[in-house]
């Protein structure tokens, strides 16, 4: 698998969009990375700019980056709402693909270490990077902010990791940079109807994990309580791994709680939400929205969307866009703005960026039409995985049917669990469209390999072997997938809305065929294969699942043809 890290450097200039552009330019000629997101704020002064690639061009993208922003940005005119001590505030390097986190920290200090000697800017490792325990902690690190980064880089405490221990004139300009190696941190910011930041302020203080100061008496205005160490004590917020802090916006006229939620595992982002709005709610202040800023991880979206169906006891078993619609409404993600998945969404992202043609994008008519044409594919394959998917399909609705049928609520997760399962089962047969495809394809290349030698004759056949073995096992895993369809589909004839029952018999017929379709393409495959054994292990499973299958479709279509007649 490709190794990508994901790197998320905040530039403290966000009004000048001719210095945010000059710095984006630089990432942008970049080889091997692209930009996905650059978002910046008046208020804050800052920009979030989200890029991805392989680990060593990340990693050299980002050093241009930082070096513009240092030519550009002059930190002792700045000023903005957001804590920041220098002209790249953070530069995160985050895990996406392939490679691990202990990985991601050695591209991190790669990083800092060269910031540090070519640039001269002191440099702080954090999060995962940390090179001690309280380094860990973001805030620590930039305690005190830009104005305190003269005297602290000269303290033996605040040493920075790379870099200059001494201030300097270059040092004035650029302030410090925290370079840090973390898991996906999304940064948010909850609409208030208040103005008040006080208010915000307040709600922050109750919700993230750091709390606030306990006090004697007034909650707000007594003295502050120290444990014997002189320390403050704390009284915890209620969400943990979140850090937040309240302000007013004044491009949008109201206050928000601006949060990190530095772990969506232990505080997912639905859940944040909640807790932000009902302590919000306890001061008189409603949550009207919540603004994402930079990118959001797919799967923070659909768990949300999941959320709130529950709550509204709905099947969860709908298309995936159909759940992110619910998401957005349900949060308020387009209070402020239009979100738009294809550009706020990771995945979406990177899919829109290296997407290729593919069948299932196709519309009705112009699959129906590259069917029918002098090309070879798509052909039985991925018809009979598309059949699958379909027959799948009805089953599914059926299940959703079910589920929002009046008189049947207290069965809807009953049959959301069942859609669930059809949702999951029809998209990976549509993976499997294409896939046949593309299987076939690998053989046409196999058999345009150059044979001019004995070496490239053997290499040629060992490719049309590989790759026919393959063509083999894809519709094979067609079978298998319709098979698991045939549970979902009997249950619905069996106990579904009986007004959808000739849907699930549709789709056992469509089920039947695309088994029966696909152990044609298994049987014309693994006629071209040597490896005998393997043709006859897989031809007796694909007989088994085939026969099976015959069976099932029988059973179906009695009790669909019993509830029609009765």
């Amino acid at each position: 698998m490709k190794k990508l890290i994901e790197c998320v450097p905040n530039f403290s200039e966000g009004r000048d969009m001719a210095i945010i552009k000059q710095i984006t330019d630089e990432i942008e000629k970049s080889e091997g990375v692209k930009l996905l997101d650059v978002d910046p704020g008046a208020t804050t002064n800052r920009t979030v700019v989200t890029f991805v690639g392989t680990p060593d061009e990340v990693i050299d993208a980002a050093f241009k980056a930082i070096k513009k922003a240092q030519e550009l940005i002059d930190m002792r005119n700045h000023k903005g709402d957001h804590p920041r001590f220098g002209a790249t505030d953070v530069c995160p390097l985050v895990p996406v693909a392939g490679i691990t986190m202990e990985e991601v920290v050695e591209y991190a200090h790669k990083l800092g270490k060269r910031i540090g000697e070519e640039l001269g800017i002191p440099v702080y490792c954090y999060e995962s990077a940390a090179t001690q325990p309280v380094r860990r902690n973001l805030a620590k690190c930039r305690q005190g902010e830009y104005e305190a980064v003269k005297d602290r880089i000269s303290t033996d405490e605040w040493k920075p990791d790379f870099g200059p221990a001494q201030f300097n004139e270059s040092i004035a300009r650029s302030g410090a940079t925290a370079v840090g190696a973390r898991d996906f941190l999304i940064a948010v910011n909850y609409n208030l109807n208040t103005t008040s930041t006080r208010r915000a302020n307040a709600i922050a203080f109750d919700v993230r994990e750091k709390g606030r100061p306990m006090r004697e008496g007034n909650p707000a205005t007594g003295k502050v309580v120290l444990d014997e160490k002189g320390n403050q004590v704390m009284i915890p917020g209620t969400l943990k791994g979140t850090k937040a802090i309240g302000w007013f916006i004044e491009e949008y006229g109201i206050a928000q709680v601006s949060m990190n939620i530095t772990n969506i595992s232990d505080t997912p982002l639905h859940i944040a939400f909640d807790e932000v709005s009902a302590k919000a709610a306890a001061r008189g202040v409603r949550v009207t929205g919540l603004e994402i800023v930079g990118l959001v991880p797919k799967r923070a979206i659909i768990d949300a969307g999941k959320h709130y169906l529950v709550k509204q006891q709905r099947s969860v078993g709908i298309s995936e866009a159909e759940i992110i619609k619910i998401a957005i409404k349900s949060m308020g993600l387009d209070d402020l703005k239009p979100f738009i998945p294809e550009e706020k969404i990771i995945e979406y992202v990177l899919e829109a960026e290296n997407k290729s043609k593919k069948l299932i994008d196709m519309s009705c008519t112009a699959f129906a039409n590259e069917t029918a044409s002098e090309s070879p594919a798509p052909g039985g394959g991925s018809i009979s995985a598309y059949m699958g998917a379909l027959g799948a399909s009805l089953a599914t609705m059926v299940a959703n049917l079910s589920s929002h049928k009046a008189g049947w609520d207290d069965r809807w997760e009953e049959f959301s669990i069942w859609a669930e399962k059809g949702q999951k089962i029809k998209d990976e047969l549509l993976f499997l469209v294409d896939e046949d495809t593309n299987a076939f394809n690998k053989i046409m290349d196999a058999f345009g390999l150059s044979k001019s030698t004995d070496a490239e004759k053997a290499a040629r056949t060992a490719a049309i072997q590989e790759a026919t073995k393959y063509a083999t096992e894809v519709p094979f895993r067609t079978m298998e997938r319709v098979f698991d369809s045939f549970e979902l589909i009997k249950a619905m004839a069996e106990i579904g809305n009986p007004n959808s029952v000739t849907d699930a018999g549709v789709g056992a017929l469509c089920a039947r065929s695309a088994v029966m379709g696909a152990y044609l393409n298994v049987k014309i495959n693994a006629s071209g294969l040597k490896d005998k054994a393997y043709v006859e292990n897989i031809l007796a499973k694909g007989a088994e699942i085939e026969a099976k299958a015959k069976q099932l479709e029988s059973e179906i279509m009695d009790i669909v043809n019993a509830k029609i007649n009765s």
